[in-house]
């Protein structure tokens, strides 16, 4: 079974990122009063908060299984990915609305705006320490996806915790950037009001993040098999099989980012004994396993064998 060690360490690495970008822009904001800022204290401490869980997510679905839960605890994973989004959209997302609403609510037409040299040096550091959480998160990304487009592999991927972090990460960065250009330019023309534009932007920009995640996660969550490319490689290779003259209904379903269910009934050739039937049986099962190891459970239902109704 693959692991998680990739994505776990692009994990713990966002976390501690986050951590510290999130103690510095509440420093800033509370010395400049920037409305930016304190979305993106928020929005950094959100996603410090959510590594958590993803890590929490990955420690619950290595549980084995047992007589409660029979085919392990792999989808806890995508549970917690699920309160990630959520989290994201309510709390990171909402709040910085807010924030940005309440901001140009409440900002006086004749505001004087302070030196934004903190937020700057702020932001600088920021964008080091995000950099640095975002170039490991890209690089398990990049690894995991192999050949595949980004948006592809994330429509695909049965295990969400890399790319979780790597849409963060993404976010993060582009955050920083409408966190800068707030700032800027509501110095550079005297809008004390774009400050708080940029607060909206952030807050719309963490939604639609969560939005990508919760639609990708309940996939997950449902039940999702795999895709007819490999459905149609099962059925081909069970029908290679000399013993087999037919192959019925083929079902399966990801029980975590590493584990699939298989259920499948197959048609022996007439004359088959019990003996060849099992023979086959086994052969079935070792090409499948062998040639997608996350086959941790496959069920044959020999059809022949079955008694007549």
């Amino acid at each position: 079974m693959a692991g998680h060690g990739g994505s776990k360490t692009a994990v713990i690495a966002a976390v501690v990122g986050n951590l510290i970008i999130a103690i510095i822009k509440f420093i800033a904001a509370a010395i400049t009063g920037s409305s930016a800022m304190i979305s993106e204290g928020i929005h950094s401490l959100v996603d410090t908060g959510n590594g958590g869980l993803l890590l929490l997510g990955m420690n619950r679905a290595k549980r084995p299984a047992d007589e409660g839960h029979p085919f392990g605890h792999g989808k806890a994973l995508y549970f917690w990915t699920l309160v990630v989004s959520v989290s994201i959209f309510g709390i990171g997302g909402g709040m910085s609305l807010y924030e940005g609403i309440s901001h140009i609510r409440h900002v006086a037409p004749n505001a004087v705006l302070g030196d934004p040299t903190v937020n700057y040096i702020v932001l600088g550091i920021a964008v080091l320490v995000e950099g640095w959480s975002f170039s490991v998160a890209m690089r398990e990304f990049i690894k995991a996806k192999g050949s595949k487009g980004s948006w592809e592999y994330i429509r695909s991927a049965k295990d969400p915790s890399t790319y979780t972090v790597v849409l963060e990460d993404s976010a993060a960065m582009t955050g920083l950037v409408f966190a800068f250009l707030g700032v800027f330019f509501g110095h550079l023309l005297g809008n004390p009001y774009l400050d708080g534009v940029a607060s909206i932007l952030i807050g719309l920009l963490l939604m639609a993040v969560a939005f990508v995640l919760a639609f990708e996660t309940k996939g997950l969550l449902l039940g999702e098999g795999v895709d007819a490319a490999t459905l149609a490689d099962m059925r081909r290779r069970i029908e290679a099989d000399p013993a087999v003259s037919g192959v019925g209904d083929i079902l399966t379903m990801y029980m975590g980012p590493h584990e699939l269910l298989v259920n499948l009934g197959v048609q022996f050739a007439p004359g088959t004994s019990v003996e060849e039937s099992r023979k086959a049986i086994g052969r079935i099962e070792a090409d499948i396993a062998g040639a997608y190891p996350e086959c941790t459970r496959i069920y044959i239902e020999a059809e022949s064998l079955r008694a007549p109704a």
